[in-house]
This record gives C-alpha cells, sequence and structure tokens, in this order.
C-alpha cells in the first residue's frame, strides 16, 4: 500500500508543490494523484507561504529558481515558523536544475529536508517522499507524545501543590509563596499581608454529621475563599478547618477589610450536604498581620503575628476579625 493509502484513514496525504512553470506542475500533480496523494499548488513562494499559512500540507515539493521568493527563503521561513510552534514539522524537498554541491550545502542549511535534481526519475522522487513522509510521521509521534508527557507534568505540578480535598495550594506549598512574597515585599518596600482564618466549632460538625459532611463544609469555604480573594492573593488550606490567604500590596486595614468579607460570608452562608439532606450555619474567625511592622523580620513571624491574632479572635468569642495592631504589646 502506498504511503498515501497508509494514511487514508485520517485523510489523504496532502502534498503542496510549488512550481512557477505550470507543464511541471501538471506532470507532478498528475502523477501524485496517480499516487493517491491530495496535491495542492502554487505558483510562486508568495502563494506557497499563504497557501502553508492557511493549511499545512504534509509534505511540500518546491522548485529552487522562481522569481520573488524562491524556494531556498520558502524553506526557511516555513522552518522559522515551525521553530516557533506556528506551524508543524513539514518536510521540504527542494527540486531544482542546481545540482552542484554548493547549491546542495545552500538548500539543506536553509532548513530542506531534502535535495533533487533534475532532470530526476519519478520513482526516485516517489522514494523520497514516502521517506520524508514516514519522518514526518514519526516527528509527529514524537511531538504528540511530548505535548501528552507536558500535560502529564503539569497535572504532577499542580497535584504536588494543591490540597486534595478542597483545591486550595497546600500547606507546604504556602509556605513557599509567603517566602517568596515577603522577599518580593522587602525588595519593593510594598506591603504584605497575611490572614489565617478558622472555622469555628467545626469539630461538632464531624462529631455531629460525620466527615463527609465536614469535607462538604470545608469545599464550600474554600470556594468562598476563593470567590473573595483576588487574582493576585494567594488562597491555601494550611490544615484541618484553619485556611490562610496571602495578599499581597495589603496593608493591615485592608487585609482586615478583606478578612471582615470572608467573615460575613461565610456567616450567611448555608452548608448544605445533599447526600444526607443536611443544611448548617457556620462562622469563622480571623487573624490579620501585615508587613512592614516593627519586630517581624521573617515571613514565620508574620505568620506567628496572625496565628496569634486567630487564637485571640476565638477566645474573645470567636465569628470575629483580630488584628496584629489590636493586641496587647507583649502579646504581639
Amino acid at each position: 500500500m502506498s504511503e498515501a493509502g497508509n494514511a487514508a484513514a485520517a485523510g489523504p496525504v496532502r502534498v503542496l508543490v510549488v512550481d512557477d512553470l505550470p507543464d511541471n506542475v501538471e506532470i507532478l500533480r498528475a502523477r501524485l494523484e496517480s499516487r493517491g496523494y491530495e496535491v495542492d499548488t502554487a505558483e510562486n513562494g508568495e502563494e506557497a507561504l499563504a497557501r502553508v499559512k492557511a493549511a499545512p500540507p504534509q509534505l511540500i515539493l518546491c522548485d529552487v529558481m522562481m522569481p520573488g521568493i524562491d524556494g531556498y527563503e520558502v524553506a526557511r521561513r516555513i522552518k522559522d515558523d515551525a521553530k516557533t510552534g506556528a506551524l508543524p514539522f513539514i518536510p521540504i524537498i527542494l527540486v531544482t536544475a542546481l545540482g552542484e554541491t554548493e547549491h546542495i550545502v545552500q538548500g539543506l542549511n536553509t532548513g530542506a529536508d531534502d535535495y533533487i535534481a533534475k532532470p530526476y526519475h519519478f520513482q526516485e522522487l516517489e522514494a523520497r517522499v514516502r521517506a520524508m513522509l514516514r519522518i514526518k510521521r514519526l516527528q509527529d509521534e514524537l511531538d504528540l507524545k511530548n505535548r501528552e508527557l507536558e500535560v502529564a507534568n503539569k497535572r504532577l505540578r499542580k497535584l504536588s501543590i494543591t490540597d486534595g480535598l478542597t483545591e486550595l495550594f497546600n500547606h507546604r506549598h504556602v509556605h513557599e509563596l509567603l517566602q517568596e512574597e515577603f522577599e518580593r515585599s522587602r525588595r519593593t518596600e510594598e506591603p504584605l499581608a497575611v490572614t489565617m482564618i478558622d472555622l469555628d466549632k467545626f469539630k461538632n460538625v464531624n462529631d455531629t454529621y460525620g466527615h463527609p459532611t465536614g469535607d462538604v463544609v470545608l469545599y464550600e469555604t474554600a470556594r468562598i475563599l476563593r470567590e473573595t480573594a483576588r487574582e493576585i492573593d494567594m488562597v491555601g488550606r494550611y490544615g484541618g478547618e484553619e485556611f490562610i490567604v496571602i495578599l499581597p500590596n495589603t496593608d493591615e486595614e485592608e487585609a482586615a477589610a478583606f478578612a471582615e468579607r470572608v467573615r460575613s460570608a461565610v456567616e450567611t452562608h448555608v452548608f448544605r450536604d445533599e447526600d444526607v439532606g443536611v443544611e448548617l450555619r457556620m462562622t469563622c474567625s480571623s487573624g490579620v498581620a501585615s508587613f512592614p511592622v516593627p519586630g517581624v523580620q521573617t515571613p514565620e513571624q508574620l505568620l506567628k503575628l496572625a496565628d496569634e491574632g486567630l487564637y485571640m479572635a476565638k477566645e474573645s468569642g470567636r465569628n470575629r476579625v483580630v488584628r496584629s495592631s489590636q493586641m496587647p504589646p507583649a502579646t504581639a
């Protein structure tokens, strides 16, 4: 079976023939179509480039000596576009009466994949076409595998930094992000804030309704956090029912306003576990700290301030936001 016949399931192989002599084009068209190839034609380099851009063929047979853009330049531009991903890999066979070594070298240096000198036997040209199409098939398979590998790596990367239940950043990754943002804040002198958020009396939910209902509450809380946060904010699950939000270019007052919006949204939200028909209300407590602030030189110290604010919010009645500046000096 011909190379074109092997590809029948995916449609006929398209070959672009580029030559400024109509007789040459028609001879090649007739012979290639008799072998099952679909043939497209172009009379010059400009037309060839336009056709390739509109509908990339599987292979190009291109004459070298043409007015305007010659075959060397056609090959160079197509290969440059393939390097950037604008075009797939397209084998190019240059066809010319210039058979001297320097012309062959010039053609191959432009990126052409093969070179055949006139006059040639069609059987030889056909063999070269089949060889180039085999290379293209292998290259296409390799490109597909590479794309699949890239997708798999992205998925693995996402899994490695994501909490499986809430789909927020996990504990390890939020620490990495906080380190990066702290250093950026120190370098740019832009403020940075951290909010620690904890669901009040969450243990009662698990004890009363079971862990699946608790998971629903955690997932819904994560959704509230994502919807309330800005695109530049980084939201993570710190552990259990505790969440953290890193707020770049945000001072303490702005961070407290954000935490208050979260607190209000959680308080008014009805958490529903459809599987068991449970509806319940929740509240949350928050601690807020910002940088720069006296006594804070590390991201760990900033995090500790926010955590102490959260502890005070819990101790003073829950369902509230406490800023680090509101804490007694001995605590802060």
